[in-house]
């Protein structure tokens, strides 16, 4: 097999990593409505499925990152699988038990692997290939992790929500079994065939980071525009992930569609397909307008959604906050550009503190739980627009801050 081929081949294996992850990642918009059902919770203990999912980035990138470098990345891309696969697997005894601990317990180990896949795979995709197509061979492996998100809600309403309502509790519980089961099945697969095929040497990458220009600084703590855009990716994922998370509840709400879990789930499709949609179309925008400039446009554009969805009712909220999908697409990757801007021979460790910084996507919905619970779901999402208001300032102020 000739060294292209290989490296074609390897490309599409580990696209399928960012297909999965983003999958089981679209899967906890499900869950929590499931939950919120399952056991008559408000929306703070709800929101408690994505705090554990995101909290494990946090509490697991960095021993992730120590345990790649013991084991190497193929080995610890399987690991990462079959921890994933272990997570779903668990799903089984925490719908037999009907125990809420035990399925936070299981989406923390499945969040686990999702993380170590994080850490191995960015990096795989961007050697695999000339230096400068890196970036279209990352972007393409979102547009898969778009797809993938698309397709989860439907899958999740279908199988999970579908007439939960009147179904006693131990039968709702059940609803988890057979969906959790066949991805653990499909996951130990994936993690036999990383056991087996080859993949290029990492050697490359380690060669790239001796090779950058030495700096007079000494840590990443003496880049304020890293710090200040490690926030904004908090900030980011917070909003993206909660106004997904609570959706299918706002969209059940009498005042704005009165629709079914199940129906509510399917709209998430159009909220992440809005994210894909957008990706593509800022691949080519990019090439004619700065990254900050378009960041603090769609910044604005979400906020603005944001009051509509807010202060108004019926279906003009409704599409309000789904179009905000759209406003997000570009949001991770010109955040994360501009934050390794002149990082040098930090880069590395500017990019685990980045991904690390994920972890916004456990606290911001559990605030806007609260929030929720106290103040009512549609005043709820003003949360979002905080979050908005600070991006806006990294776009237009922040990313500067430090540089001469």
């Amino acid at each position: 097999m000739s060294n292209t081929t290989n490296t074609r081949t390897a490309f599409i294996f580990l696209v399928s990593l960012f297909f999965m992850w983003a999958f089981l990642t679209a899967m906890n918009d499900i869950l929590i409505p499931f939950v919120k059902e399952l056991f008559d919770f408000g929306y703070t203990e709800a929101a408690l499925v994505q705090f554990c999912f995101f909290g494990a980035f946090a509490l697991m990138a960095i021993p992730s990152a120590k345990v790649l470098e013991r084991v190497g990345y193929r080995k610890g891309i399987v690991i990462g699988l079959a921890l994933m696969g272990l997570g779903a697997l668990l799903f089984f005894p925490a719908s037999i038990a009907v125990y809420y601990p035990l399925f936070l317990g299981a989406l923390f180990v499945l969040a686990t692997g999702v993380t170590m896949l994080q850490v191995a795979a960015n990096p795989y995709v961007a050697v695999l290939g000339p230096p400068n197509t890196a970036a279209s061979r990352l972007n393409l492996a979102q547009g898969f992790n778009s797809v993938a998100k698309i397709i989860a809600p439907l899958f999740g309403s279908a199988l999970i929500l579908t007439g939960i309502e009147s179904l006693p509790q131990e039968q709702q519980a059940e609803a988890v079994q057979v969906p959790y089961i066949g991805l653990a099945i499909v996951l130990f697969v994936l993690a036999g065939v990383f056991a087996f095929i080859r993949l290029p040497d990492m050697k490359d990458l380690d060669s790239m980071k001796e090779s950058e220009e030495t700096s007079t600084k000494k840590s990443i703590w003496e880049f304020p525009h890293l710090l200040l855009g490690a926030g904004a990716i908090f900030m980011y994922v917070g909003a993206e992930v909660t106004v997904a998370s609570f959706m299918v509840s706002f969209l059940g709400e009498s005042h704005i569609a009165a629709l079914k879990p199940e129906d509510a789930g399917k709209y998430l499709s159009f909220y992440w397909g809005g994210l894909m949609i957008g990706r593509f179309l800022g691949a080519a925008i990019l090439q004619k307008i700065k990254s900050q400039q378009l960041l603090a446009l769609m910044c604005l554009a979400a906020m603005v959604l944001l009051i509509i969805g807010i202060l108004t009712n019926g279906w003009l909220a409704a599409w309000a906050l789904i179009l905000i999908g759209f406003c997000n697409a570009i949001m991770w990757s010109n955040i994360f550009t501009l934050a390794i801007d002149g990082l040098g021979k930090f880069t590395s460790q500017g990019s685990g503190l980045l991904v690390t910084a994920i972890v916004g996507g456990a606290i911001i919905p559990l605030l806007q739980g609260v929030l929720a619970d106290n103040f009512g779901l549609q005043f709820s999402y003003v949360i979002a627009i905080v979050c908005y208001v600070y991006i806006l300032f990294y776009a237009v102020r922040g990313y500067r801050v430090g540089k001469s």
